[in-house]
This record gives C-alpha cells, structure tokens and sequence, in this order.
C-alpha cells in the first residue's frame, strides 16, 4: 500500500504560499513542489505517525488539507525520491537503521582524532566553567597538580598503532595526524616544553594537522609555534567587548583578560593561523555584541581571510548559572537574526545556524549531496582526549572521572580499552535511541550533543534536540532564498566545536 514516508520533513517558504520545500530525511532528496501536492502527500501519513516531542518534528506540515490526487507521473517522482513508499513502516524503519549503521560503520574506519590535555589547570575563573567542580570539590583537587609528563606522551605515541588497528586502519599506511590541546588551558606559558615535545613527537610520526582551544591569554609564549605547518587553528573565546568579557574571563584576582587576548589574536593572525572567535552568549551579555562586532571590525579582524567569530549558547553546567539565563541555539538564533536588522555590523559575527544554513545552501547551489550525520561529533567515534594520568576519554566536556574513561594507556606504551564505557560512547547514534530513530531530521541532526543530554536529563542514549526542527526549517528556507536570488557564498571557517 502506498503510503508517506515517515522521514518527510515539510519547510515552508516565507511569502510563498503556493509552494512548499520537501525535504527527505534518508535519500538526501530535495524537492519544490506545490502545496496541493504537498498536502496529498501529507494525507498519506498516518494519523498518528512516529513523533519526536522534543524535537517538535511535526511543525512545518502543510496546513491547508485541500487534498487532490498529482498526476500518475508526478506520483512516480514521489516515488523515485523517496516522499512515497510502499514500505511498512516497520520496513523504512529497517531501512533507515540499516543507512544509519553504514554511515556511522565508515566515521569510526577513520584516522582517530588525538585530543592532549597538558594539565587540567587554567589561569581564568570563568563562572561558567563546566570543570568547575575541580576546584569546588576536594575530590578533584589532584586533577589540578598534575602536568603530563615526556614519558607519558611516549607511552602515548607508541600506543598509537593500536588505536589506530581498532580503527580498521592498514598497518603500512601513512598516518595524517590530527592533534589538538585542550585543557583546562593547554597553551599557559609553564606547559610550553611538554607542548613543544608533543609537536616535535608528531612531526617525528608524520604529517600532522595542529590545532588548540585556548584563552589566548599566554598565546605570546608559542608565537614560534604557530603557523600554516605549525599550530594552524585556534579557538579562542571573547565574552562581549572589553568591558562585559572583563566580568566573566577574570583571572584569579579579577584582573581583566580582554587586551590580552585581543594582542594575540593580531599575532597569531599576523602568522597566518585560523582564528575561531567564540562567544559564549546569555541573555545577560546578548544585549552587547553589536559593540563586540563594533570592536573586531575597529581592530580590522573582520578583513582576515583567516578570522570567524561565532556565537554559542551558555548551557547550565554549573551551579553557578541559572538556567533562566540561558538560551536554546534556536532562541539565540531567531535573537541575532533580529538584531542584524538593527545592527548590520553583526553581519561579522555568525549565528548557530549559519554553518547549517551554509551547507544547506551548497546543496542547491552545487547540487550535491547532504553530509549525514549518524552521530553527533568524533566523540562517537574516532575521538581519543588523553590527560595527565593517561587516561583516555571520548568527549574533551567529560574528562577527569576515571570510572567514565573509554581506555588508559599502560606503563609499557599499551593501551587497555574499557570495552564497556567505550562501546557505550561509541555506539550512540540517530537508532540508538527511540526518539531520535523516529524523527525525520535525524541524519541532518545526529542526535545532539552527548554532553548537553547527560546535564539535562542524566542519561546519554537520549536526544539533545536544541530546537533543531525549527532551526532546520528555518535555515532550509533562508538557503533557498539565498540559492533562487543567485547569492554566493563565501567560504568560511569551520568550527572547532559546534555545540
């Protein structure tokens, strides 16, 4: 029996009420098409077809239930594009898990991706800090006296091979290393020589990509360091202009870090590194980033091929941020969108959803294909943050507890993996949990950010949805717009981190 395919994901287009986009969830088909045919192809839904609450997936349908049969060629279309099936929908379900387990099967074959902890230890006392809890709670306070050590990173690099054979990867092939540092903050000025033993370790293996999230606030101490074939990538945070970000990224005794950082940032630009600017935004310091824009365009950062600046909602992942003051990405998203038409210099600064919206875009413009996602990020898959101790961890946001570490690496350079935490992390995707399996925009989504479910709701096989539904509609609109106005667009950036 013919049927709707449970993954048809319905955009309307602003001023156009004779049209609507479809979208499909698994055949990366999309599709104008005329609301008639939009809402006979919506009338073959069940009544009661799968719905993901949280995601709001069943916003966007056609309103208007004026149903009459397409053509017979307009039905095959539908059909060859996947809106229509005659599939059971226990059989589309099978379908999709099996798309799902391939997508996810080729991420985890991949060069694994080497995250380095120095130490746990950082310079500012930012309120919203997730590692908190390290300084707040005597059972932490270790994590803070420790700095990784050269026959640490020995026994790292020797352990590499390993890792990379539980990847599926041939033993004679050339490795292309990606290393980042992250901390606490890697990049403080007394971690210099374990850093650089790091990098030169790396370079001695093979070619490798560089990159760090930082403070920025010692940066001057690796300035030799950073370079195309050196450090190539930083993410380095801005809370507001001088005066808002001089509140929250204070140093121990308050002073500011502002100036600081900014003088940095014009090195490490004046070296031809990548500059990711975050900004880590509430609804306390919203209010101030057309004067952060009026501040990176005064200092000329905006005229850097190499400069982005982006925004991302503070979650609560500490008692010291009330949740009331904080944003969904999809709030902060429809805010800044408002705020562009009072202040086009915010055209400097990216929303949430401008990636998404980017990639959307090339999409029509280029006529490819979507880039899936059977999970969120690499930490279910190909991952690997390795501190201090030697632990080792899937996401760089859940560190420091060694009941919850995928693996350790051994005295003798061996690595011993905790089959059950790894397979845990490894294994969560868009089917391995009932909401995110059901809902049209998985594959786009990839079921959120692990970290930001278990803060909410304890629990890391759930969705985090992030209002993702609406943002997807909205960002699929806003692209073909753009695509149907002839737009180019202009590459950008990616980011270190999109959560």
């Amino acid at each position: 029996m013919l049927r709707a395919s449970d993954y048809v994901i319905y955009v309307d287009l602003p001023d156009n009420a004779e049209d609507v986009l479809l979208v499909h969830g698994y055949t990366g088909a999309y599709d104008r098409v005329s609301r008639r045919v939009a809402n006979y192809l919506h009338s073959l839904e069940p009544r009661f077809s799968p719905t993901h609450t949280a995601g709001d997936q069943k916003a966007g349908l056609p309103t208007n239930q004026d149903v009459t049969s397409p053509s017979a060629e307009t039905i095959q279309i539908l059909k060859r594009r996947g809106y229509l099936t005659e599939k059971t929908a226990v059989e589309e379900a099978a379908l999709f898990e099996k798309i799902v387990e391939t997508i996810h099967d080729a991420a985890t074959r991949q060069m694994p991706a080497y995250i380095f902890m120095p130490s746990y230890d950082c310079n500012l006392r930012c309120p919203y800090c997730y590692q908190d809890h390290m300084r707040t709670d005597p059972a932490f306070k270790h994590l803070l006296e420790t700095t990784m050590q050269p026959e640490l990173v020995d026994r790292l690099f020797a352990a590499m091979p390993k890792l990379e054979a539980h990847h599926h990867l041939p033993e004679d092939s050339q490795p292309f290393l990606n290393i980042g540092f992250y901390g606490g903050e890697p990049l403080l000025e007394k971690n210099r020589s374990i850093v650089e033993y790091i990098f030169k370790k790396a370079l001695d293996r093979g070619q490798t990509n560089f990159s760090a999230v930082t403070n920025g606030t010692e940066l001057h101490a690796y300035r030799d360091m950073l370079g195309p074939d050196k450090i190539s990538s930083l993410q380095i945070t801005l809370d507001g202009p001088p005066h808002e970000h001089d509140k929250r990224r204070i140093y121990v005794d308050d002073s500011p870090s502002f100036e600081r950082i900014a003088r940095n940032i014009d090195m490490a630009l004046s070296l031809n590194v990548h500059l990711h600017i975050r900004m880590n935004i509430d609804r306390d310091n919203i209010h101030q980033l057309p004067e952060l824009a009026d501040e990176i365009i005064a200092r000329g950062w905006d005229q850097e091929e190499k400069f982005s600046a982006y925004t991302s909602p503070i979650s609560a992942a500490n008692e010291k941020t009330a949740v009331k003051t904080t944003m969904s990405s999809h709030q902060l998203d429809k805010a800044l969108t408002e705020m562009r038409e009072q202040y086009p210099s915010l055209a400097v600064i990216s929303r949430p959803d401008d990636n998404l919206e980017d990639r959307i875009w090339h999409i029509f413009d280029k006529q490819a294909n979507p880039s899936f996602k059977a999970s969120f990020c690499a930490a279910h898959n190909t991952m690997y943050v390795v501190d201090p101790f030697g632990d080792l961890y899937a996401c760089w946001e859940r560190t420091g507890d060694p009941n919850i570490r995928i693996g350790y690496i051994t005295a003798d350079g061996d690595v011993v993996l905790n089959v059950e935490q790894e397979k845990t992390w490894r294994s969560r995707n868009v089917t391995s949990n009932p909401a995110c399996r059901q809902c049209r925009y998985a594959l786009y989504c990839g079921g959120g950010c692990a970290a930001r479910a278990l803060n909410r709701y304890d629990e890391l096989f759930t969705s985090y949805c992030d209002g993702f539904a609406a943002r997807f509609r909205d960002s699929t609109a806003s692209a073909y717009f753009r695509f149907i106005a002839g737009e180019k667009q202009v590459p950008k950036p990616a980011q270190v981190c999109e959560s």
